[in-house]
C-alpha cells in the first residue's frame, strides 16, 4: 500500500513538471514569436524611415521652390534675369527626372551613332524635341522625342490635382459623340485644373500653367504619350503592334520609323481601343473585336484585340493632314507636271467625269482632293467616302457624307450604294465617291454618269490596262460599253523604295472602250511627258463647248499661267487655292491682271 502511494505520487510529480516544461516552453515560443516579429517591425520601420526621409527631401525641394517664387515680387530688370535662371535651376530638379506614368513610357536608351534630322514642335503648349537617328544594332532609322518630364514629387502634387478634379467637375449627360459638344468637357476640365494648379502652386507663371493644364488633359483624356506623335505634322502612321515593341510611326520624308515611345502593357492599348470607340458611338469587344472607325479631326483609325491579332493588341491611325495638300504642293514637289494639272483642271471645268487611280497609298485620295479644288464655286457637290478624308475648299457648295457599319445587333447600316441612290435625289452636279469597291457601287456609278452627272472616284489599279481589266471583270463585271461615260484616268504612283509619288499615266477612253495614253511617267528623267495625241479628249470638249482646238490650247495656256503664278506667290492653303480657283470662273479678268503683275491676289 505504502509503495503503491509513493508510485502515485511520483507518477503526479512527474505530470507536474511536465506541464511546467511545457508552459516553461509555450512561454518561451511566444516570446521568440514576438521578438520575430518585432525585428520585422524594426525593419519595415527602417524603410519606412528612409522613405519618409527621401519624400521630406523632396518635400523640402518643392517648399524652396515654392518659397523662392514667392520670394520676388515687381523685381527689376537685373533681378528678374537674375531670379529666372534661378528658377529655371531650381525647376529642373523638380521636373526634369523622367518617370514612367500610366499613360506610357519614354526610353531614351540606346547609342545613337549618327542623327539624320532634327526639329521641334509644339503639343498642346508642350515644347517637343525630335531627332531622327540611326543606333548601332537597328536596321531602321529611331525617331526619338524628348519632353520636359514630370519629376515623382511634381507627379505626385498633380495626382491629387487630378483627383480633387473628379470630385468637382461635373460632366453630367455629354454626348461624347457629338463633334460640337466635345469641347465642353476640355473646357470644364482646363478652367477647373487652371485653378488647382494656382491653388498649388501660387504666383506660378502663365506659361507653366499652360504647360502643366496641357500634361494633366493629355493623361486625363488622351492617350497619353501617344498624343505628342499626333502633333507631328510629317508624321503619317501611329501603328501600336503590342506592348512588347515599341510605337512605330510613318514619316513623310523617312518611311518607316521605330519610336522611343511603349504602351505599358495590353490592357493600355485596349483602353485606348475602347475609349475611341466610345467617341465614334462604336464598340470593340471579344464578340467585336475588330474597330474602323474617323475621328471628328478625320484621322482614321483601326484597332484589333488579341487573339484575332495573336502578338498582342493593335492600333493604326493614319492621320489626316492638317495642311491638306494643293495642286501648289504637287507642282513643286514634282508629283504632277503642269501640263498635266492644267489639262485635268480643264476636263473638270467641262464636266467631264474621270477615275483615279493607283496602289496603296499611291495618293490617290490626296489626288482627288487636290482635282476637288477645281470644281466652279456655283455648282453643288456630294461627296461619299467609308471615312471622310476628303477637305475641300470653303468657297464651295459642299455636302460630305460618310457610311455606317452595322452596330452588334447587325442593324442600322449605311453602304456606298445607299449614299449613292441617295445622292441622286439631293440634285447634285458633282459626285465624288471616295473609292469604288464593289460591282453594286461600280453600277449605280456609272448610272449616276449616264444620267447627265459629273462624278469622280479612286479605284485601286496600278495601270491603266489593269484599271479597265478590273473594271470589266469579276467581281466588279461593269458592261465596257458602259466605260466611255468616263472621260479620263489618272494613275497614281508611289516608289516604296524612295517614298517618291507621281502621276503615272494620264489616258482618255475611246469610244470602243479603249485606253489611249496621253502621258506617261518617265522615272529615268522623273519627269510626265506626252506620248500620244488625243483621240477623243478634245473632240469631245469640242463638241460641248464649241471652243475650236487653238481656243482650247488658248485656255490651257491661260491655265498653265495661273498655276505658275499660284506656285511663285506660295499659295497653298487649301482655302487660298480655292479662292484663286474661284476667281477664275468669276471674274477671270480682274484675277489675269494679278497673275501678269504677279502681285499677290487680294
Amino acid at each position: 500500500m505504502a509503495k503503491h502511494k509513493k508510485h502515485t505520487k511520483n507518477r503526479s510529480t512527474t505530470k507536474l513538471r511536465r506541464s511546467a516544461d511545457k508552459r516553461t516552453k509555450g512561454n518561451l515560443d511566444k516570446k521568440l514569436v514576438k521578438h520575430m516579429r518585432f525585428k520585422e517591425y524594426i525593419k519595415k520601420a527602417i524603410k519606412q524611415k528612409s522613405k519618409i526621409d527621401g519624400l521630406r527631401k523632396n518635400l523640402e525641394k518643392v517648399g524652396s521652390f515654392e518659397r523662392l517664387l514667392k520670394s520676388h515680387k515687381k523685381p527689376g530688370k537685373e533681378e528678374a534675369n537674375a531670379r529666372d535662371d534661378k528658377l529655371e535651376e531650381e525647376s529642373k530638379k523638380i521636373i526634369e527626372k523622367p518617370s514612367k506614368s500610366a499613360e506610357g513610357i519614354i526610353n531614351q536608351a540606346g547609342a545613337i551613332t549618327k542623327v539624320i534630322d532634327s526639329y521641334d514642335f509644339l503639343c498642346n503648349s508642350i515644347p517637343i524635341s525630335t531627332k531622327i537617328c540611326s543606333k548601332k544594332g537597328e536596321y531602321v532609322l529611331c525617331y526619338e522625342v524628348s519632353i520636359s518630364s514630370i519629376g515623382a514629387t511634381t507627379e505626385m502634387v498633380l495626382e491629387k490635382i487630378r483627383e480633387e478634379l473628379v470630385r468637382k467637375v461635373n460632366l453630367g449627360m455629354v454626348d461624347i459623340t457629338d463633334p460640337k459638344r466635345k469641347t465642353i468637357i476640355e473646357e470644364k476640365f482646363s478652367d477647373t485644373i487652371r485653378e488647382l494648379i494656382i491653388k498649388y502652386f501660387p504666383e506660378v507663371e502663365d506659361k507653366t500653367i499652360d504647360f502643366l493644364t496641357s500634361y494633366l488633359i493629355q493623361k486625363s483624356l488622351g492617350m497619353g504619350e501617344i498624343e505628342i506623335l499626333n502633333h507631328d505634322k510629317m508624321l503619317e502612321e501611329v501603328v501600336i503592334n503590342s506592348s512588347d515593341e515599341p510605337v512605330w510611326v510613318y514619316h513623310r520624308k523617312h518611311g518607316w520609323l521605330k519610336t522611343n515611345i511603349w504602351v505599358k502593357d495590353e490592357d493600355k492599348t485596349r483602353h485606348y481601343a475602347t475609349m475611341i470607340g466610345r467617341k465614334v458611338g462604336r464598340q470593340i469587344t471579344v464578340l467585336t473585336p475588330l474597330l474602323d472607325a474617323n475621328l471628328d479631326e478625320g484621322d482614321r483609325v483601326n484597332a484589333t484585340l488579341n487573339p484575332i491579332s495573336t502578338k498582342g493588341n493593335t492600333i493604326t491611325l493614319r492621320r489626316f493632314s492638317r495642311d491638306p495638300l494643293t495642286i501648289t504642293h504637287f507642282i513643286e514637289n514634282n508629283t504632277i507636271s503642269l501640263g498635266a494639272a492644267a489639262m485635268a483642271w480643264l476636263g473638270i471645268q467641262f464636266e467631264l467625269s474621270s477615275i483615279i487611280a493607283g496602289g496603296t497609298a499611291s495618293g490617290k485620295t490626296s489626288t482627288l482632293n487636290v482635282l476637288a479644288s477645281f470644281f466652279p464655286p456655283n455648282q453643288r457637290i456630294i461627296s461619299i467616302e467609308d471615312t471622310r478624308e476628303l477637305n475641300l475648299p470653303k468657297y464651295l457648295h459642299w455636302v460630305p457624307m460618310s457610311t455606317r457599319l452595322p452596330n452588334p445587333e447587325g442593324k442600322g447600316q449605311v453602304t456606298m450604294e445607299d449614299l449613292l441612290v441617295n445622292s441622286l435625289r439631293m440634285r447634285p452636279d458633282r459626285i465624288v465617291v471616295g473609292e469604288v469597291r464593289r460591282k453594286e457601287e461600280a453600277e449605280t456609278l456609272f448610272e449616276a454618269i449616264h444620267t447627265g452627272h459629273s462624278c469622280y472616284a479612286t479605284f485601286h489599279a496600278n495601270n491603266v490596262e489593269e484599271t479597265i481589266r478590273r473594271l470589266t471583270n469579276e467581281p466588279i463585271n461593269v458592261p465596257k460599253i458602259m466605260l466611255p461615260a468616263v472621260s479620263m484616268i489618272m494613275i497614281q504612283f508611289r516608289n516604296r523604295r524612295t517614298n517618291m509619288r507621281r502621276t503615272f499615266q494620264i489616258a482618255e477612253i475611246l469610244p470602243d472602250s479603249e485606253a489611249n495614253i496621253l502621258m506617261q511617267y518617265d522615272g529615268k528623267k522623273d519627269s510626265l511627258r506626252q506620248i500620244n495625241k488625243s483621240k477623243s479628249l478634245m473632240s469631245t470638249l469640242q463638241l460641248y463647248t464649241g471652243y475650236s482646238t487653238q481656243e482650247i490650247g488658248k485656255i490651257l495656256k491661260e491655265k498653265e499661267n495661273i498655276l505658275k503664278y499660284m506656285v511663285k506667290q506660295q499659295i497653298k492653303t487649301i482655302d487660298g487655292v480655292g479662292e484663286i480657283v474661284a476667281e477664275s470662273y468669276t471674274n477671270p479678268e480682274n484675277l489675269m491682271r494679278f497673275v501678269r503683275k504677279n502681285k499677290r491676289f487680294s
